[in-house]
């Protein structure tokens, strides 16, 4: 009585998944259109699309308000990519007004002197934007860094560096952070700088702060009124502890002290943002292959810096060469030939011996490309 053949039972379940994948589709009133929207005009896949569909109304048949959004962001520069970064925490986007809603806040943007790519990069970079208020937050925000940076032209690079900061309301968060690294003697210089080069600082917990400032101290040594005392705030800003005791360790297995480590971040704390991977064959190239002690190395942390593929070894090359032809009266330690501008270089030790010595010529030029 309840049986079902081979063929039956298939059947049937072909049509229960297609009865449940037409619900997932459609209210029970009117067909919900959005997850056919999202998988045919963005490329989202069936799960995404039924998803994100899920945190908004019901798109009707006549309702063209995506696609005039859609249109819209492809008029700025936003590829499929980036619009379905942007839509599917937010699918509700879709149904922003075009002229009163987006238009004014990317032309905010443009009045800063954003366009191209760099616009198309900080709206696909800067999450909630187009979600936030344009009187309550966003112009509030970039008239602060107006006054604060002065020019338009660096307000641009701060938002280029950190699209992310357009989540925040700056006159009240970043004000706070401000005052306090002035009060902790950090001069108006030191302080544009820092906002050039890593501007979500400044939005971070005040708690926070206070931490990486107490540690650059204690853990590194390093006084406030030292120049490298900021850029030890950037450092250990960018780490977390975790990887910041991996680095150390990668340093404590090729036998460096302390004192060591210590005497290389007081010289150049940015050398511990350099990558594990990096910091291995640095480490073994100078040390296990060219003899170089760990106290030398922290003496000249600029060295962990440069590219080993780009930089040291074609220098490398060359400086061998020129000792071993003598071409040039004096030649120049390891260092200052590593060290040097890339100008510098040319025009002191491969410019001068190009007819004498053409593989020199030939060895900077294979470098370079």
């Amino acid at each position: 009585m309840f049986g079902v053949g081979k063929n039956g039972g298939r059947r049937h379940f072909i049509s229960m998944y297609c009865f449940k994948l037409e619900l997932s589709f459609s209210s029970t009133t009117t067909p919900n259109l959005m997850p056919e929207f999202l998988v045919n005009s963005l490329g989202f896949s069936t799960e995404k699309a039924i998803s994100a569909s899920s945190k908004v109304t019901c798109l009707k048949p006549g309702n063209n308000k995506p696609n005039l959004v859609l249109n819209f962001f492809k008029q700025i520069g936003l590829d499929n990519t980036q619009i379905k970064i942007l839509v599917y925490p937010a699918p509700t986007l879709l149904f922003a007004d075009v002229g009163k809603t987006l238009e004014p806040k990317v032309r905010v943007l443009q009045e800063f002197g954003l366009s191209g790519l760099d616009l198309v990069r900080v709206i696909s970079k800067s999450g909630p934007f187009l979600r936030t208020g344009l009187d309550t937050r966003i112009r509030p925000s970039l008239e602060y860094l107006r006054k604060l940076l002065g020019k338009d032209e660096t307000v641009a690079k701060v938002l280029k560096r950190s699209p992310a900061l357009l989540h925040y309301r700056l006159d009240r968060v970043m004000a706070r952070n401000i005052l306090f690294f002035l009060n902790h003697g950090c001069s108006s210089l030191d302080l544009e700088k820092l906002i050039l080069r890593n501007p979500i600082i400044f939005v971070q917990k005040l708690e926070w702060l206070e931490d990486i400032v107490q540690r650059v101290e204690k853990e590194f040594c390093i006084c406030r009124d030292s120049r490298m005392f900021y850029y030890g705030v950037e450092m250990l800003s960018s780490l977390s502890k975790s990887s910041l005791e991996m680095k150390l360790g990668i340093f404590r297995s090729f036998g460096w002290s302390d004192s060591d480590i210590i005497t290389m971040v007081q010289r150049l704390p940015l050398c511990l943002t350099t990558s594990e991977v990096k910091l291995r064959n640095v480490l073994k190239f100078f040390m296990e292959e060219l003899g170089y002690e760990s106290s030398y190395i922290a003496r000249h942390p600029t060295l962990i810096m440069f590219s080993l593929e780009k930089r040291v070894l074609p220098r490398i090359k060359i400086w061998e060469l020129l000792q071993e032809k003598q071409v040039i009266k004096k030649v120049p330690c390891f260092y200052t030939v590593i060290k040097c501008s890339e100008r510098e270089f040319l025009e002191n030790y491969v410019l001068p011996v190009r007819d004498e010595i053409p593989e020199v010529y030939e060895l900077y030029i294979k470098s370079r490309n």
